[in-house]
């Protein structure tokens, strides 16, 4: 076997910092040397692994295919590395998730049990804001996303689609009359997020004709609403996971479709991909959040 895994490494890290500059640095050598390592490689395979994107690399659709393979030997070659000099196979050291009010409060209990359970070597930090954490500045790990990263150095897995749906108690529909949703809605009180027209949009686009007037209490704290909802001051809008499993709440228009269809994305810098600790939680979270 005549593979080189110096160029292999050389590889990885490039594909992982998105430059030689960065890559040299992480690897203690000069650019050049760098370099000439991948240029080494690709010919040795007989592919061109990068093409050049402004002042970084981006990989090729053949280096794409190849590089999840070359991340599996440096992994590989870590767990050779800590056998061969007796060390722990424990996970041990800190990860930091970012979540939204929501995940955070309904979500992440159970899963971060598990992981406490059987990763007792990991530390949990979790940011919770409603606000996208800056991964690429390390402010965290791992996030759990509503929407689809444009940066080319994040890894992203799809989860789920999540159906929101509008959520009431049953005391408060039986005083406004129990309608439906292509009904009069004039008396029916909403609790929104603001006072721009996006979410009267998209009840608008679901069938239902209301305006700002009918939302009389506006707040951006999620949990205050789902608090308001449950003292029966109105409709909430919430994602069908949750809303389903409260008792004290039902659909508020039993039957209608979902007033909109939120993704669930996890989020992770390509480099940190790289660690077992923050693989580990990846995947935990994976797993628990797409059994939902």
């Amino acid at each position: 076997m005549t593979f080189d895994w110096n160029r292999a490494r050389a590889f990885l890290v490039t594909a992982e910092e998105g430059s030689l500059s960065a890559a040299s640095r992480a690897l203690g050598m000069t650019q050049p040397t760098l370099g000439r390592q991948v240029a080494a490689l690709e010919e040795e395979l007989g592919v061109v692994l990068f093409e050049r994107a402004g002042r970084g690399l981006t990989l090729t659709p053949s280096g794409l295919d190849l590089v999840d393979h070359v991340r599996g030997m440096g992994e590989a070659a870590t767990r050779f590395s800590l056998a061969a000099s007796g060390q722990s196979q424990s996970l041990e050291g800190s990860v930091c998730i970012s979540a939204s009010e929501v995940d955070a409060t309904f979500r992440l209990p159970g899963i971060i049990a598990r992981i406490r359970r059987e990763e007792p070597g990991i530390e949990i930090e979790v940011v919770v804001s409603q606000e996208a954490s800056d991964l690429r500045r390390r402010e965290a790990d791992i996030a759990i996303r509503s929407f689809q990263p444009t940066q080319p150095n994040l890894i992203a897995r799809k989860i789920r689609d999540i159906p929101i749906h509008l959520y009431a108690t049953p005391d408060y529909m039986e005083r406004v009359g129990n309608p439906a949703p292509d009904a009069d809605l004039t008396a029916v009180d909403f609790i929104g997020f603001d006072r721009t027209d996006m979410v009267v949009a998209a009840l608008n686009q679901a069938g239902m004709n209301v305006t700002q007037d009918n939302f009389p209490i506006i707040c951006k704290f999620q949990l205050l609403q789902w608090g308001l909802a449950r003292q029966g001051l109105g409709i909430v809008i919430f994602p069908e996971d949750i809303g389903d499993g409260e008792p004290l709440v039902r659909r508020a228009f039993p039957g209608q479709e979902p007033v909109i269809i939120i993704p669930q994305w996890l989020v992770c810098h390509r480099e940190l991909n790289t660690s077992r600790r923050v693989r580990r939680v990846f995947d935990l979270l994976a797993e628990e959040l797409g059994k939902a």
